[in-house]
């Protein structure tokens, strides 16, 4: 009997001026998968960060030989092409995307796996509005406006998810690619149209609750503009889903 092939999990992680966080996420990336004895790797995908990331990306690389794939880009080309840039150099079976900013903690990937596992689902999502899950270090305005943005898209599109606009999730990586080929936003809107597509294609999805914690280092990229285009990507999905 041939032995079972063992899943491996590629993490997606795009980076723009993260050289400070980059290498605490990736100890805590190998620190999560080694004590859990999965096979791993992590693509990051620089968009040309002029802070010294890709420098720090090359000695992690010697660092964790054989798990850190750099895959730069030419410049700031928006965070949903970073994903399917990425994932042409995945070899995982399965993919997770996260933030390299520490708003999601490593911790939460094995709850993920083992909810992927039990249930064999496509894909598993975080949520911070469900269960025991949460956000900290936020205002209150920004809190108002995230939750305001998730409750205006679940009313208008009804995806049954409690968190549109989250963006740590754990793919089967064909799905992955299936939806990121029907995904037309590039920029803020491109998490909650890539979960509406996948729904309703007719992709499973579970959630588990997370811990959304603000970034450590540098400047969050959430502005006014970012609004005013997710309001217009809920409503042209809403057309077109």
């Amino acid at each position: 009997m041939a032995p079972v092939k063992k899943d491996k999990y590629s993490v997606l992680l795009p980076t723009y001026n993260e050289r400070k966080n980059l290498p605490i996420i990736v100890w805590l990336l190998n620190k999560t998968f080694t004590e859990n004895n999965l096979d791993w790797e992590i693509v990051i995908i620089d968009d040309a960060s002029p802070d010294g990331t890709q420098e720090v990306a090359k000695q992690l690389a010697k660092a964790y030989p054989g798990h850190i794939n750099l895959r730069p880009r030419a410049g700031k080309l928006g965070l949903g092409t970073a994903y399917v840039h990425g994932l042409q150099y995945a070899a995982g079976t399965f993919v997770i995307i996260m933030d390299a900013d520490f708003s999601h903690h490593p911790k939460f990937i094995t709850q993920m796996i083992g909810v992927q596992r039990e249930s064999g689902c496509d894909i598993v999502t975080g949520t911070r509005y469900a269960g025991n899950g949460g956000v900290y270090g936020w205002d209150l305005k920004r809190k108002l406006v995230s939750r305001g943005a998730n409750l205006f898209a679940d009313t208008v599109l009804r995806p049954g998810v409690s968190d549109l606009t989250g963006s740590f999730r754990l793919y089967r990586r064909g799905v992955l690619g299936e939806v990121m080929a029907r995904t037309e936003s590039k920029g803020y809107t491109f998490q909650m149209e890539m979960m509406v597509r996948a729904k309703a294609m007719g992709f499973s999805v579970r959630e588990v609750p997370i811990t959304f914690v603000d970034r450590v280092y540098g400047e969050s990229k959430l502005g006014g503009d970012e609004i005013v285009e997710y309001a217009k990507g809920v409503l042209n999905l809403w057309l077109k889903v």
